[in-house]
């Protein structure tokens, strides 16, 4: 791990640099990312802002960061995904843990989802570029899935399956980015997630789910 100049960050370093990202990502949290400075990140810390700069260019240089490990740890929705059975009640579940993963995993880091779909909006490349890693992370399998009842003859082929598998991870994503938002509709938590899992079973499948 090196500092903004090139050197190479030893242990304390490192842990400076650790804390600064964690002092970043607490602060997301409670206040707009526009509002975030580095001299309140680094008085967060313990440090200074020039112990800021030796580890990152700006603020969004950090927020990148952090974009870029949640992308990676968005690899765990794929998993969802892997093995899993379509058919009969089994099909139900997948859906199920499919959405309940999706919710869970946009719930955790709301904060930095929020940055990133405000920086992709904006037609930031860096953030588009994250954002379609966390998706992908659902579409590629979601598509192959699709692709294998379809060669079961389970699923009309005329079906774009890479078409389909956008729209139910963009439905999903906008759905999960929502969460807040469902109680002014009269809408409590309990009842998305069935809803979500209802329409992402049609979509694969086809059919209404075997419960």
């Amino acid at each position: 791990m090196r500092t903004v100049d090139g050197r190479v960050a030893g242990r304390r370093g490192q842990e400076t640099r650790q804390k600064l990202l964690d002092c970043l990502s607490e602060m997301l949290g409670s206040s707009p990312y526009r509002d975030v400075k580095v001299i309140d990140v680094a008085r967060k810390a313990g440090t200074s802002p020039a112990t800021f700069y030796q580890y990152f260019p700006d603020v969004e240089g950090a927020v990148l960061e952090l974009a870029d490990r949640m992308a990676a740890e968005g690899a765990e929705l794929g998993r969802l995904l892997e093995g899993r059975s379509w058919t009969g009640r089994a099909g139900w579940q997948t859906a199920q843990e499919l959405v309940d993963g999706f919710l869970d995993f946009w719930r955790r880091n709301d904060a930095i989802l929020r940055v990133v779909d405000l920086g992709a909006a904006e037609g930031d490349k860096r953030f588009a570029k994250i954002r379609l890693k966390i998706l992908n992370h659902v579409h590629r399998p979601l598509a192959e899935t699709v692709n294998q009842l379809q060669s079961k003859g389970k699923v009309d082929k005329d079906v774009n399956s890479a078409a389909l598998a956008g729209s139910l991870v963009t439905m999903l994503a906008s759905a999960a980015s929502h969460q807040k938002g469902y109680q002014s509709w009269g809408v409590k938590q309990g009842e998305v997630r069935p809803s979500l899992a209802l329409l992402v079973h049609l979509g694969v499948t086809g059919k209404k789910p075997t419960k």
